[in-house]
């Protein structure tokens, strides 16, 4: 199965690092969650640089900062009907 292009909007599942978890020594997140691609840069070597954003349940600690996903959407990426 080939992966999709990565473009910004894009929901995958990604083991998303915490700051918190990496300040603790971890390499990797814990668990697979759906995360959504904010950024896709090509380099001039052919290779693409992703930044993703977690979704999650916890409400952010810079509000200012987030998104909140829109009832119809979750529903529609087969998400759970908590706010995320």
């Amino acid at each position: 199965m080939s992966l999709p292009e990565p473009v910004p909007g894009l929901v995958i599942s990604y083991a998303y690092l915490w700051r918190d978890e990496a300040l603790r020594g971890q390499e990797e997140g814990r668990k697979d969650r759906p995360c959504v691609i904010i950024l896709a840069v090509e380099e001039g070597n052919g290779r693409t640089v992703v930044t993703v954003a977690p979704v999650t349940h916890a409400p952010p600690a810079h509000p200012e900062s987030a998104i909140e996903i829109p009832a119809a959407t979750k529903q529609r990426l087969g998400l759970d009907s908590a706010r995320s």
